[in-house]
C-alpha cells in the first residue's frame, strides 16, 4: 500500500513519513513493518503491513477532500451535546482515534463552538489543540501550503 518516502496518517498520532519497510522475525514468523516517523514529535513507530488498514493507516487526503473538511468546519447547524465534559471528552477521543480527517474536523468544530459558550476543561483545551494540530498538518500537505497559513484560515472560520 505504501512505499518508502510516502506520507501517511496514523490515527491519533497524525502525519508521518514512511522511512522504511522492514522484515522482522517475531516468534519465528517473519513479518513486514512500515517504519514511520511522526512529523509532530519525531516519534518512530512500526506498523505491521498486514494490519495497517485495520489500525487506520491511510494516505493524505486529496485536494477535493480538503473542501469537504472546510465545509464541516464551516457548518454551524449542529447541536452540541449537553453531556458532562468527561463524557464529551471520551466521545471526541473516540472520533479522533478513528483517524478520519472528517471526524477530527467535527471534533475541532464542536470544541470551537463549545468554547464560544463556556470555558473548556483542561482536557478539552488539549483536545482542541490536538485536533487543530492534526488537521493543520494534513491540510498543509494536501494543499501544499505552509502550516501557519492553514492555521490562520481555520481560526478565521471561527472568528
Amino acid at each position: 500500500m505504501f512505499t518508502e518516502g510516502d506520507m501517511a496518517v496514523y490515527p491519533a498520532h497524525g502525519v508521518g513519513l514512511i522511512k522504511a519497510i522492514e522484515t522482522q522475525s517475531i516468534g519465528g514468523v517473519d513479518q513486514r513493518f512500515y517504519v514511520m516517523k511522526i512529523l509532530d514529535n519525531d516519534m518512530t513507530i512500526m506498523i505491521p503491513t498486514a494490519t495497517s488498514a485495520n489500525v487506520g493507516l491511510r494516505a493524505i487526503i486529496s485536494r477535493d477532500e480538503v473542501a469537504k473538511v472546510i465545509d464541516i468546519l464551516k457548518d454551524r447547524d449542529v447541536k452540541i451535546t449537553t453531556q458532562t465534559w468527561n463524557r464529551r471528552y471520551r466521545e471526541y477521543m473516540e472520533r479522533i482515534k478513528t483517524g478520519s480527517v472528517f471526524e477530527v474536523a467535527t471534533v475541532l468544530r464542536d470544541l470551537f463552538l463549545l468554547k464560544e459558550d463556556k470555558d473548556l476543561s483542561y482536557g478539552e483545551r488539549k483536545m482542541l489543540d490536538t485536533a487543530k494540530s492534526l488537521l493543520v498538518k494534513e491540510l498543509s500537505l494536501a494543499k501544499e501550503m505552509e502550516e501557519a497559513k492553514i492555521e490562520k484560515q481555520i481560526e478565521k472560520l471561527f472568528c
